[in-house]
């Protein structure tokens, strides 16, 4: 009877570590996110490992929580990957940034370079609600800026910056990111037929221009060059990105290419998202600033939709008969490739017949959006160094 007793003392139903109300409620969050990659298919490459990891980091005793500390003289497994590849040396998101590098054609931007304004553009949410954020809702300045990454949509850049600045809110701003990632489908359409005339969605953009083999190779490193330049504390994310674009356009690494953006992003994407999972211990999670995060995030990710709108309509007022952009391709500026370029497709060919179809043209702003994050992440990190 005393083993019995001592088992059921150690299990999860009973002694010091037992379950507790927020743990069920975390199992009802995991489940949520699974069901949501599982029957709606949104981001399930990254939703099933969250929810799971989060189900996991909320199994008393088990020591599965990515809380980065020692127990006796060994690393519990996630807290291993989140100290040592996250938190110290901030591994898995450039990583992951190399990988979509090698997935990315910047032919559509470089065609239409007007483009890379609409991404520019679409940053805009980022930065509203990281002002809504540490000024409205009292964070400090760093969770204000890793809060309102969240509107670039764009999950990598997200957990690499909330690593580095406010650690302890990465299980809810990275959730956020996600979940909105996922939503783009649905958050969208409303904005861009709100901001959209008829005439406006019935634009018919010209063909892009030819782009060189020479202009495809020489992009990434000259944008690798002037961009970390400019801002160094991007280098990790966009040195990563365009290195990662180089072996792809080069031609003769493809062996390398096939590996960055294959085996080896798809191995990091499942670390990444159990680890960001395993931040989601109930008793952090479930707090009010959980909720003002959650809908900070949202209003970041719609202001950044609306900024690319925008500024495209602007644009056109000095753009000449022929010249003019498609408005709604500037929604297609965040960070989401290529879901928010397909988002675009299907509303304006709803809304026009079939008569327009402006996908590889949204596919410029889509990749500038990736470029952008990238770029406001090293913004903060700078701005944030130079007042402290």
């Amino acid at each position: 009877m005393d083993i019995i007793q001592k088992l059921f003392e150690s299990s999860g139903f009973g002694g010091d570590v037992s379950l507790v109300w927020q743990n069920f409620v975390m199992f009802i969050i995991g489940g949520v996110l699974i069901t949501l990659a599982v029957k709606k298919n949104f981001e399930p490459l990254l939703l099933i490992p969250i929810g799971f990891g989060a189900i996991l980091a909320n199994l008393p005793g088990a020591e599965m929580s990515a809380k980065p500390e020692e127990i006796g003289d060994k690393w519990p497994l996630f807290a291993f990957i989140y100290h040592y590849t996250i938190n110290k040396a901030e591994l898995l998101p450039p990583i992951i940034f190399m990988g979509v590098g090698a997935l990315t054609d910047f032919r559509p931007l470089l065609g239409r370079p007007i483009t890379f304004l609409l991404g520019a553009a679409a940053q805009i949410g980022i930065f509203l609600a990281a002002l809504g954020a540490f000024y409205i809702f009292d964070f400090t300045l760093k969770e204000a800026a890793s809060i309102g990454i969240i509107g670039g949509a764009d999950g990598p850049t997200t957990i690499y910056l909330t690593a580095k600045l406010a650690p302890h809110l990465l299980g809810a701003v990275a959730v956020a990111a996600y979940s909105y990632m996922a939503l783009v489908p649905v958050i969208q359409p409303p904005i861009i037929k709100l901001l959209t005339t008829q005439k406006e969605r019935e634009i018919d953009m010209p063909q892009a221009r030819p782009v060189s083999k020479t202009a495809v190779v020489v992009f990434p490193i000259a944008t690798c060059v002037l961009t970390v330049l400019f801002i160094p504390a991007s280098g990790p994310l966009i040195g990563m990105l365009m290195f990662g674009n180089l072996i792809r356009e080069s031609g003769v690494t493809q062996r390398l290419s096939s590996t960055a953006s294959g085996p080896l992003i798809n191995i990091v994407t499942i670390f990444l998202g159990l680890i960001v999972g395993a931040t989601m211990e109930g008793e952090k999670f479930l707090k009010g600033e959980t909720l003002a995060i959650l809908a900070l995030g949202m209003v970041a990710f719609c202001f950044s939709t609306a900024g690319g709108i925008v500024f495209a309509k602007v644009l056109n007022l000095f753009l000449g008969e022929g010249k003019k952009i498609n408005p709604c391709i500037g929604a297609a500026g965040v960070s989401a490739v290529p879901m928010a370029s397909r988002v675009v497709q299907n509303f304006v060919s709803k809304h026009t017949d079939g008569r327009v179809n402006p996908l590889m043209a949204a596919m410029g702003p889509n990749v500038a959006g990736v470029i952008g994050s990238a770029v406001s992440a090293g913004v903060f990190l700078s701005l944030i160094k130079a007042l402290q």
